[in-house]
């Protein structure tokens, strides 16, 4: 069967079967397709576009501005040692934390093509700096999901520690350290090189066609899942799992989880094992879902990157996060009983109006961009004033 796998007639001739099936089955439920579509299109304007949208300008910015390059001089004793990247990945890495899927990897990106980093640098920093940001996990999954704050803390505590843990096993991606310069990337700019109008304005246009790109995937996804909900492939999918020895509950949550992230843990409110089910939303949270992997993945089509790293540090993530977060609930037991107030909470945050949303997530982006050009500036000035005194 592998062997005629490798054959490409025999690939192009199950990619056209695959395609030809997907037209049918999208002409036969054009009532669900639809659906999907405006489940997709109330996903991006209600959440994607107000949350990712600000933190890509900031993402911009910081690497044009030349605040990427700070951090790189000030943090090149931190990340070096540690991860084996240069110290301006430090701006991709916090970023990654704050702004979630997939601004992290987007830094990333902009790094290596404005030289600040090497390419084996890149790819070791896409395998661990793309992670899910706090407002996710602590008011949708920790709240609404589980109604308790404090699963959301757990897991967020967890995702963030198994990340910093696969870019410690990732240091050793890549072999010996090659000190060379990417090819197809320009040199490292100047700090400062780019005035704030010229860097404002690309940065915003820039945004805005990256926030679009991910809102097609999001709402090529939604369809895809809700015509296959209406087909039964859920129920197949989830059969094969069941006979590989899960439970066909956890089997369904397990097929969502993989495909798409915001089902996966929605499929888990409710039901007994409360360990099991926080344990499996900490390796959703640390896989991402195949949507997101999209996401990241267009990105990176024209960019000459390995996205074998990427994906290979994300199912490390979901798994190292799974047994941390399994171990921590057995010496931390917590008890997760689903509360009303909680539930209409985190209703009311995920229902929030477009103008709203827009205007937090502004303000969170603008705050973080305040914070970060006071660190830079602040570590600058440190390392400066240090050199002056050793010369003296």
């Amino acid at each position: 069967m592998l062997k005629l796998l490798k054959e490409k007639q025999v690939r192009n001739a199950l990619m056209s079967l695959a395609l030809v099936l997907a037209t049918a089955g999208l002409v036969a439920a054009p009532d669900q397709a639809i659906a999907g579509a405006k489940d997709g299109l109330a996903l991006c304007f209600n959440v994607i576009v107000p949350s990712l949208f600000p933190f890509f300008v900031l993402s911009s910015l910081v690497v044009d501005l030349g605040l990427a390059a700070y951090l790189g001089r000030a943090l090149e004793r931190v990340m070096r040692p540690l991860f084996r990247v240069s110290g301006s990945c430090a701006a991709a890495v916090a970023l990654g934390f704050i702004g979630g899927y997939p601004v992290g990897a987007r830094t990333a990106l902009q790094l290596y093509q404005q030289g600040l980093c090497s390419k084996t640098e890149a790819e070791r920093l896409l395998s661990f700096c793309n992670n899910s940001g706090p407002a996710f996990i602590l008011g949708v999954v920790g709240a609404g999901v589980f109604g308790d704050s404090r699963v959301g803390l757990l897991l967020y505590l967890t995702h963030a520690l198994a990340s910093l843990i696969v870019g410690l096993l990732f240091r050793f991606y890549g072999g010996p350290e090659r000190r060379q310069r990417p090819k197809s990337a320009p040199q490292a700019k100047p700090i400062q090189a780019v005035t704030l109008p010229a860097a404002f304005t690309g940065a915003v246009s820039r945004s805005f066609q990256n926030t679009l790109n991910i809102c097609a995937f999001v709402i090529f996804f939604a369809v895809i899942l809700q015509l296959m909900s209406f087909y039964g492939v859920f129920g197949i999918l989830a059969q094969l799992l069941a006979k590989m020895g899960f439970q066909p509950e956890w089997a369904r949550r397990l097929v969502a989880g993989l495909l798409e992230l915001s089902s996966g843990v929605s499929s888990l409110q409710g039901g007994s094992q409360f360990a099991g089910r926080i344990s499996m939303a900490a390796f959703m949270l640390g896989w991402a879902g195949l949507s997101v992997h999209c996401q990241v993945l267009s990105f990176l089509v024209d960019s000459g990157l390995s996205a074998r790293t990427y994906l290979l540090g994300k199912l490390c993530h979901g798994v190292i996060a799974a047994a941390l977060t399994y171990c921590l609930t057995r010496l931390l037991p917590l008890s997760a009983p689903v509360s009303s107030y909680l539930a209409e909470q985190a209703e009311s945050i995920a229902s929030l109006d477009f103008s709203t949303a827009l205007a937090a997530s502004s303000l969170a982006a603008l705050g973080g961009w305040l914070l970060l050009a006071a660190l830079c500036r602040s570590l600058w000035r440190n390392k400066c004033g240090n050199s002056q005194h050793n010369h003296v």
